[in-house]
């Protein structure tokens, strides 16, 4: 019988391949900008978000933070050069006036992500308060990271129509959820049980409410559907 910490592993992995797919759901969009030559109505805040998110469980997975988190950090350092890329995108194609908001965030979290670094570095000196402290900042992102998808249910309640909300993204985002949780739960790290338990109800919602409008939603163009897409995009963990 397979003890804790392999079949925690295997759940790290599936979970790091869910959440692979998920970093990939933008590409869609993103293939529509380049070919558009044209960021239009998109909007980078987002991906630029996400940027931040990967890099904080990046730095919560480390060993002077936690133990054994090697799964959090690999897809999130894998996420973490997705929505470079992604960024990268956008920046090439917006106008002046975007450009500059991105590069503004862009050193607004570089500067927040130093002042954390030094504050966990110089003011916390046990890999308690440590991953405390910065467990309780990834709690709060992921908070943050949920109020788009409630932004899309509210809109398909209003609508009694689900063309903004695709079911395979709201389905990868349960079970992305889900097997982070059930991660989280076999050595009991409550900072990655509570934001994705959150995940996992924010994914149900969904899915329950694409249950019950599916059959009401009209057949629109598809764009609509890919265009928006980013709305319900989740972090990995």
């Amino acid at each position: 019988m397979a003890d804790t910490g392999t079949v925690r592993t295997i759940v790290g992995i599936v979970g790091n391949v869910i959440s692979f797919l998920l970093f990939l759901s933008p590409i869609p969009t993103f293939a529509r900008i380049i070919k558009d030559k044209a960021v239009k109505d998109f909007k980078s805040d987002p991906y630029v978000a996400t940027l931040l998110n990967c890099a904080m469980w990046v730095f919560y997975g480390l060993p002077f933070i936690t133990h054994d988190n090697t799964l959090v950090i690999t897809i999130n350092g894998i996420g973490f050069v997705i929505e470079c890329i992604y960024v990268a995108i956008f920046f090439v194609f917006s106008p002046g006036k975007k450009k500059t908001r991105i590069i503004i965030e862009l050193l607004i979290e570089v500067i927040f992500m130093v002042i954390v670094i030094l504050i966990t570095v110089f003011a916390f000196h046990t890999m308690k308060t440590r991953a405390l402290f910065i467990g309780i900042l990834c709690i709060i992102f992921n908070v943050f990271m949920y109020s788009s998808p409630l932004t899309v249910m509210r809109m398909v309640i209003k609508t009694k129509s689900v063309k903004y909300m695709p079911f395979y993204l709201s389905l990868a985002n349960f079970s992305n959820g889900v097997v982070w949780m059930i991660y989280g739960l076999l050595d009991f790290d409550i900072n990655l049980v509570l934001p994705n338990g959150l995940g996992a109800l924010s994914g149900l919602i969904q899915l329950i409410l694409y249950g019950i409008y599916y059959r009401s939603t009209k057949s629109d163009d598809d764009n609509d559907v890919s265009g928006n897409r980013s709305a319900v995009e989740l972090s990995s963990t």
